[in-house]
């Protein structure tokens, strides 16, 4: 990775929800740090205070990754985060919104010529606040998206949104669509409200479907319910949104799957994407 003084010429993304960042630390999490070519982490649903996040991640940040974070004000619920190899030029919390304001749900970091954003979207229930809750959000952030967009291409820069968007867009999205059609995460009035960010006249692409276009999948989130994972029953719901002149630099992206369920640390796997 080069200095974050100068644009980059390459730069690997990653990003995945942790379901618990302390849980996923004594699970396996670590080892993967240490592991990773990732040059930036977008980490979700953290669930922790910026004391315990710093804490469990003790080990990975005396390796020398910087960490930035948004805490949540809900105890236990929550929480955004981003890792990385160097420290951010400038880092943002939230999309502007005064509802969402301490929410723990979008942060975002300045890499050079790239900022590099981690985006927890509410998850839903079909006719509680909860889902209510969701579209507020829904709304909130597609005008934030947009400003996003704009300033980026006013500053010549480029722009990445990685995160847990609770919402798989297409039928290629999801192992058991045909019965998921009136839940959150697949009722027609989200799948369309992505479809809006990633129209042609749009400055977003999904990039992981982009280098994917004929697969179903690659699913990032199994249930830990049954046999979901064995079976790859999963949601794609994982995904990296990035404007035009980066969604071209892709050339890879991998959904880092468990070899097998008991080797997971957490319900989601990583969605790595290389862009050179």
């Amino acid at each position: 990775m080069v200095s974050a003084t100068v644009p980059y010429v390459t730069i690997t993304v990653s990003t995945v929800n942790v379901n618990g960042v302390r849980a996923a630390a004594r699970k396996g999490m670590l080892p993967w740090l240490e592991t990773t070519d990732a040059d930036v982490i977008c980490l979700q649903e953290t669930r922790a205070n910026d004391g315990e996040l710093t804490k469990a991640l003790a080990p990975a940040l005396d390796a020398g990754w910087h960490l930035a974070s948004a805490e949540p004000s809900a105890k236990g619920r929550n929480g955004v985060a981003i890792l990385s190899r160097t420290a951010p030029d400038a880092i943002r919390v939230g999309i502007g919104a005064k509802e969402f304001e301490e929410s723990g749900r979008y942060i975002e970091a300045d890499f050079g010529d790239v900022s590099v954003a981690s985006l927890y979207l509410p998850s839903g229930e079909v006719g509680t606040e909860r889902q209510e809750e969701k579209e507020r959000f829904m709304a909130a952030f597609a005008k934030y998206l947009a400003k996003s967009a704009k300033a980026a291409k006013s500053a010549d820069r480029d722009v990445v949104v990685c995160g847990d968007w609770n919402i798989a867009h297409t039928e290629a999205d999801l192992k058991a669509w045909k019965t998921n059609r009136k839940n959150s995460g697949f009722l027609p009035e989200e799948r369309e409200w992505v479809s809006a960010l990633l129209t042609e006249k749009a400055p977003w692409t999904d990039v992981v479907r982009a280098l994917h276009p004929e697969v179903d999948g690659p699913y990032s989130w199994w249930s830990y319910r049954g046999k979901a994972f064995d079976n790859d029953a999963g949601w794609r719901i994982d995904y990296q949104l990035a404007t035009a002149s980066l969604a071209e630099r892709a050339k890879e992206a991998v959904t880092e799957r468990a070899e097998a369920y008991d080797q997971r640390w957490s319900d989601h796997a990583p969605v790595t994407v290389r862009y050179r």
